[in-house]
């Protein structure tokens, strides 16, 4: 599984993560808590990351 594009939801406790592969089709779809998410995104290869821009994304684009 090799995911170019990884694309995150951000929610308030939950967010929504889609990672998508050379072909853009989904290869990863799953709901992590907030506290998972950087866990979650070190296990992967470096990719494309792209989520919402609210104030929320400042505090996890930064991690």
């Amino acid at each position: 599984m090799t995911i170019v594009t990884l694309g995150i939801d951000l929610g308030k406790n939950l967010n929504s993560v889609v990672g998508l592969d050379a072909d853009e089709r989904v290869v990863l779809r799953r709901r992590v808590r907030r506290a998972t998410l950087a866990e979650l995104a070190d296990k992967l290869d470096p990719c494309t990351v792209a989520m919402e821009a609210c104030c929320g994304a400042h505090h996890v684009g930064r991690l």
